[in-house]
């Protein structure tokens, strides 16, 4: 069973977020930290993790990634305050 995780990831004044998916977390947080992969995240210096969620199955983290990428702002916040209650960037 391979795992597959959902993150979200916010710049350094927490005013711009971006949701992806991938298999590797660490390594995908790491090429977003070095400016690898994303035109987005390199664009808005969109660096530090402040939630994720992991899924047994790639189409059930695709089809998560879907959901809260039509969610409002005030939705994804509320969501990441559930674990992460002050916005602090998440070490792995």
């Amino acid at each position: 069973m391979k795992l597959s995780f959902i993150y979200i990831l916010t710049n350094t004044h927490r005013t711009t977020l971006y949701i992806g998916v991938t298999a590797n977390l660490i390594n995908r947080i790491t090429d977003h930290q070095n400016g690898i992969g994303s035109v987005f995240t390199k664009k808005y210096n969109i660096k530090d993790l402040l939630y994720f969620e992991e899924f047994s199955d790639i189409n059930q983290a695709i089809a998560r990634e879907k959901q809260l990428k039509n969610w409002k702002r005030e939705w994804k916040i509320n969501l990441i305050k559930q674990k992460n209650p002050t916005l602090v960037t998440l070490t792995l």
